[in-house]
């Protein structure tokens, strides 16, 4: 232990082996999907920070410690940002900083019973907002919510229809203090098992008590992914191999047909051709078609994401424009400021423009869909609001064909199972060119998941769900508490630090020939 200790006296090893042990917990999320290592992927992040010699070197190690997680996190955007990958790294590591001195301020030094009891509390609550802090659209949005490496946990679905993805990540949290706890603090085992009994008896209510989805008659829902598809006329040779693959359909019983993001690169209003071709298809299969229109729009300016319902006499009317856009793959933050981005990567050259409200589309055989556009799908207060709209079956429509190779793909597919638990909806997630995926309404997977070499038209039974979860009721109250539970210990500690500051009171000294006020008389 001495010798580790004087390895890192360096500054500059010590920041290093902050990002190394702060990128350990990406691995419970996919592609590895080592899921079971998250309940101990922050003890050695937590080991360090509690060792700092200041809170100083605390703030830096919880920095250096989210840079890596951020960077490892988002690996597969450096083709395409390059360096400013690390830029956005380092920013949103930041959010780490009063965390690590959260962490020191609890741990460190040989803390009482008491100390470690508030922490367990306290410190998960700390790591749910810098979830809340960096879960707005402009700081890139939920992707990476600890609690979304879970996504194929049953258990932790379930805590996800009670609290939404906010819940398992504090349980996780808590648990990984509890164990680091156990390693460093052996004189505080008692609220560190009662942390582990709590997180285990806080599991069993939830499977137990929380409500199951009711669940009707199913209904058939084909996928249709054309693989990639480059190079010139690539969005006219997309266009013809989807309708090629939706032919494939006709006689299957299918209600509903699902085209992925980006899947018709140009206004239906100014190619009718295109929208004749859709009803057409529509007509064959005896069933409506959504698809997915990114183009400059010919009723209004500027360049739209639109989900449009396509029926047996061409579009139905039924439209909805993607509201939250990726930053800098489809929009520049501050471009006057950051518009030099665009030549040091593939950030977007001209910004798309935004939709304005949420969408609830009628099928009309009774099926009312929820449909979502690629990066909406992390956002867990967009599927719950169209939850509470009506929508029986939720959706979302995706491209990761930049980021083919990468771990991007198995990430994104995964969140559905997330939303599909925390709403009691099943969930549609259509690709390009995969992964394309479907989950049943407590985030089951249903059928199978269609990979990235895949160019297919795939079949899915999908049991359309009613009802209201406690997430969908409630809302985000798990992120409400830590906010309130940060709030009351900022005041303790501010309490706590004017006791000390102002010393203990010594009364005046009396003498034996005189009082205090008049000394000798």
């Amino acid at each position: 232990m001495k010798t580790l200790g004087h390895w890192l006296a360096s500054p500059w090893r010590r920041s290093t082996a902050a990002a190394v042990v702060g990128a350990l917990p990406v691995l419970a999320f996919p592609s590895p999907s080592l899921w079971w290592f998250a309940p101990v992927a922050l003890v050695p992040w937590m080991l360090l920070v509690r060792s700092a010699p200041t809170g100083k070197r605390a703030a830096h190690d919880g920095w250096w410690g989210g840079f890596g997680f951020m960077l490892a996190m988002h690996h597969w955007l450096l083709p395409n940002l390059h360096v400013f990958t690390f830029v956005i790294a380092a920013l949103l590591g930041a959010l780490w900083a009063p965390w690590g001195r959260l962490v020191r301020r609890l741990l460190g030094g040989v803390p009482s019973r008491g100390r470690v009891a508030a922490a367990l509390v306290v410190v998960p609550s700390g790591w749910l907002a810098i979830e809340l802090v960096r879960s707005w659209e402009g700081l890139g949005g939920p992707w990476g919510v600890l609690g979304a490496s879970q996504w194929e946990v049953e258990p932790a679905l379930r805590l996800a229809s009670v609290g939404g993805v906010w819940l398992p990540s504090f349980l996780v949290v808590a648990l990984n203090l509890a164990v680091a706890v156990l390693v460093a603090v052996p004189r505080a085992r008692v609220p560190a098992v009662t942390c582990l009994v709590a997180t285990v008896a806080a599991t069993s209510a939830a499977w137990v008590f929380s409500p199951r989805p009711d669940t009707g008659d199913r209904v058939r829902i084909a996928l249709v992914q054309p693989g990639v598809v480059s190079g010139r006329d690539s969005a006219d040779r997309r266009f013809d191999r989807e309708e090629q693959l939706t032919r494939e359909l006709v006689g299957q019983g299918v209600g509903l047909i699902v085209w992925g993001e980006s899947s018709v690169g140009f206004d239906l209003g100014a190619r009718p051709d295109l929208a004749r071709r859709l009803a057409a298809l529509s007509r064959e299969t005896g069933a409506v078609i959504l698809v997915n229109v990114d183009a400059r729009r010919s009723d209004k300016p500027g360049i739209y994401k639109s989900s449009v319902l396509i029926g047996p006499d061409g579009p139905t009317g039924d439209r909805y424009d993607k509201m939250r856009l990726v930053p800098f793959g489809e929009y520049i933050p501050a471009r006057s400021l950051l518009g030099w981005a665009t030549s040091v990567g593939e950030a977007a050259g001209e910004d798309r423009r935004r939709g304005s409200r949420q969408v609830v589309m009628d099928t009309g055989n009774g099926l009312r869909i929820g449909p979502m556009v690629c990066f909406e799908s992390a956002f867990p207060d967009m599927s719950r609001h169209l939850a509470e709209d009506g929508a029986d079956v939720l959706l979302t429509q995706s491209s990761t064909s930049t980021f083919q190779h990468s771990w991007a793909p198995e990430q994104h597919a995964s969140l559905a199972a997330l939303r599909a638990a925390e709403t009691g909806r099943p969930m549609v997630h259509a690709t390009l060119t995969g992964v394309s995926a479907v989950y049943g309404p407590s985030g089951e997977r249903v059928g199978p998941w269609l990979g990235t070499e895949a160019s297919a038209a795939q079949v899915y039974e999908v049991p359309p769900a009613h009802g209201t979860t406690p997430y969908v009721r409630f809302g985000d109250w798990p992120l409400h508490a830590a906010l309130l539970v940060l709030a009351v210990w900022g005041v303790t500690e501010a309490v706590r630090f004017r006791r000390s500051a102002r010393g203990p009171l010594v009364p005046p000294v009396r003498t034996a020939h005189g009082s205090p006020a008049r000394p000798g008389h």
